[in-house]
């Protein structure tokens, strides 16, 4: 079960809706301020693009995309309780359409996408230097070869981790 926190949709339709989070250990939520500070830099680009949450813990980083205008966001985590998480903060913000869940670990994604092709990927993993390098590995061997399937022609890969490593 989750509970309410003070987390928030930053701008957007979607501005001021309240995101539920995590009740158990191991999940980092992005923060409100971290999310202000990527979209910033994202821009207007985000409007109309495709984006993966990779990790998508509790939804936060692809909600805000399909606010500030997405086309599609598909949410991957392997974890039920972050799926299920994801799928009632897309509920309780009222957004039925444009996007995708997919539960598997990030590693086994470009199996169940197809020919999808994405213009920012968004990658969240545990914090660690195994965990990162395994994340920007798989990232980079399903983009492989002239934009494979997780790969548009100028897709922008985003990955959050700790200060600690590299």
């Amino acid at each position: 079960r989750s509970r309410v926190a003070r987390m928030r949709i930053i701008a957007g339709q979607l501005k001021g809706r309240r995101l539920a989070s995590p009740d158990w250990p191991g999940l980092r939520p992005t923060s409100d301020k971290l999310r202000e500070t990527l979209f910033n830099v994202l821009g207007p680009s985000v409007a109309g693009a495709r984006l993966l949450d990779g990790y998508a813990g509790t939804g936060a980083v692809g909600i805000e995309a399909l606010s500030r205008g997405a086309a599609h966001v598909t949410f991957v985590d392997s974890d039920r309780r972050a799926v299920d998480l994801v799928q009632a903060n897309l509920l309780h913000c009222g957004v039925k359409e444009r996007y995708a869940i997919i539960r598997v670990d990030f590693a086994g994604v470009a199996a169940r996408l197809d020919q999808a092709r994405f213009d920012i990927i968004f990658l969240d993993p545990p914090y660690g230097a195994g965990a990162m390098a395994a994340a920007l590995a798989a990232a980079a061997g399903l983009a492989a070869s002239h934009g494979g399937p997780l790969r548009a022609r100028e897709t922008r890969v985003v990955i959050e981790h700790a200060r600690r490593d590299e």
